[in-house]
């Protein structure tokens, strides 16, 4: 393996017992990501397939759901900045896992390994069924469920091969799926300008609601779009000098993915007429087939979807290993999670795909009334169990005088940052509905039981 020098306070041991740094497990094809990869890893995770609905998505509230967009973007730059700070001294892979356990104990580690793991797979079910919907504009396979389910497994197997091949190719991977994405939307964002309409933006509050209801019935849609601002921090142990560039990454990949929200909303918002994007089921392709006219549009658009969410998953399925690794090395979830090669933590990546392939087939079988529509509503709570905790855990060190985590000098500040993701994370809960915030209550407590098996297991073997 090879590692870049590094500074004094950020050592890169080859290995790593417990998870430190964190051991890439040595070989070819194992390495570091630096601060390029890692920032489009975050990037990356953060712009999935969301991106080409939001502006439909949010047109029935009016030009306002921009507001609520800044609010968002403000919160997950605070949380960004709390992760960079953790990360600093706690650069071990985890992320919130870490976090959460250094402060309140084994149980509270436990609850946020469990949800976000959770979170992970069944997302990556969500994102490989919403690609095959993109896949069958260029190829017709929802002729046949047989197709429509080979299509939705390959896509997600794919990013598993590629996890399994080592960090290396991961890493590969994520930066060209990124590049790829990033140019096309950025240039329909840009472009799209010169086409700009202010007659298309419709009026400034669409609905009845009151101003402050429609903010927060946007920022509902609007918030989700951000969840992955953590992938650099739980991947910190592959990350080169990850007390500096994990932050780094952390920051310039949320600022990335919010200048690129900003420019293709406002952009489409310009560019297709008020009354027709609202009912659009394609904005993007709407959007360009207007300023370049044919009907080439939609086939551009569910390429760079396409792209777009192969690269999440990428990502999102080296993230499903890495807590669970975490967790594992630390006696919280079963020791097999602990087997790692090229880097990976191959059984993570293993499960991971398995459960989601088989959460993808029921979703195709099951028929109308199959669950797998509530299963995703509930990862959008599971998703901010682990945002909860790092914030708490961030304000825990700062006002428990630990001195050796926080800078005295900039207390106050660091204080403002922690409430203010803490905060956002809290209206992550509120977005995520009553019956996801049940469900996902239910999936929280049916991780008790399996926290309570390995604890006792950890007590038998006199290392509790």
């Amino acid at each position: 393996m090879s590692t870049a020098p590094t500074a004094p306070t950020a050592p890169t041991a080859p290995t790593d017992p417990q998870g430190g740094t964190g051991g890439t497990g040595g070989g070819p094809h194992a390495r570091r990501f630096g601060l390029p990869i890692a920032t489009a890893l975050v990037m990356g995770n953060i712009i999935g397939g969301g991106i080409f609905l939001l502006p439909a998505s949010v047109a029935p509230f009016g030009t306002i759901s921009l507001v609520a967009f800044g609010i968002l973007t403000a919160g997950a730059l605070a949380l960004a900045l709390v992760f960079g700070k953790l990360a600093r001294r706690h650069p071990k892979t985890g992320g919130p896992y870490v976090y959460a356990r250094e402060a309140f104990g084994d149980f509270a580690g436990f609850l946020a390994a469990w949800s976000y793991w959770i979170t992970a797979w069944v997302s990556n079910a969500a994102l490989a069924v919403a690609a095959v919907g993109y896949l069958d504009v260029l190829v017709p396979v929802h002729e046949s469920t047989a197709a429509t389910i080979g299509a939705a497994l390959l896509l997600q197997w794919l990013p598993a091969l590629a996890n399994l091949a080592g960090t290396r190719y991961v890493g590969a991977v994520q930066l060209v799926a990124t590049v790829l994405k990033f140019v096309p939307l950025l240039l329909v964002a840009v472009g799209g300008f010169f086409f700009f309409d202010s007659a298309n933006l419709g009026p400034f509050r669409a609905g009845d609601d009151s101003a402050l209801g429609a903010v927060s019935a946007s920022a509902a849609i609007l918030l989700f779009s951000y969840l992955g601002v953590e992938s650099a921090a739980v991947s910190a142990g592959v990350v080169r000098d990850p007390r500096r560039n994990v932050g780094r990454a952390t920051v310039l990949g949320t600022l990335a993915a919010a200048g690129l929200y900003l420019l293709t909303m406002v952009s489409v918002f310009g560019t297709v007429p008020h009354d027709t994007l609202v009912s659009s089921s394609a904005p993007f392709a709407d959007s360009v087939n207007l300023m370049f006219g044919g009907s080439w549009g939609g086939a551009a658009v569910a390429c760079m979807a396409l792209v777009s969410m192969v690269g999440a998953l990428n990502g999102w399925t080296l993230l499903s290993a890495q807590t669970p690794y975490a967790a594992a090395r630390d006696g919280l979830f079963p020791q097999v999670f602990t087997v790692k090669r090229r880097g990976v933590p191959t059984v993570g990546v293993l499960v991971t795909v398995v459960l989601a392939s088989l959460l993808t087939v029921y979703n195709y079988t099951a028929g109308p009334s199959g669950v797998f529509e509530i299963l995703v509503l509930v990862t959008t709570f599971t998703a901010t169990v682990p945002y909860l905790l790092s914030a708490a855990a961030q304000i825990y060190f700062l006002l428990s005088g630990r001195a050796d985590r926080v800078q005295r000098s900039r207390l106050v500040r660091d204080t403002v940052l922690a409430l203010a993701a803490f905060g956002f994370s809290l209206w992550l809960v509120a977005g995520s509905g009553y019956a996801a915030v049940y469900q996902g209550v239910l999936f929280l407590f049916a991780g008790v039981l399996v926290h309570a098996w390995m604890a006792a297991r950890k007590r038998a073997a006199g290392t509790a």
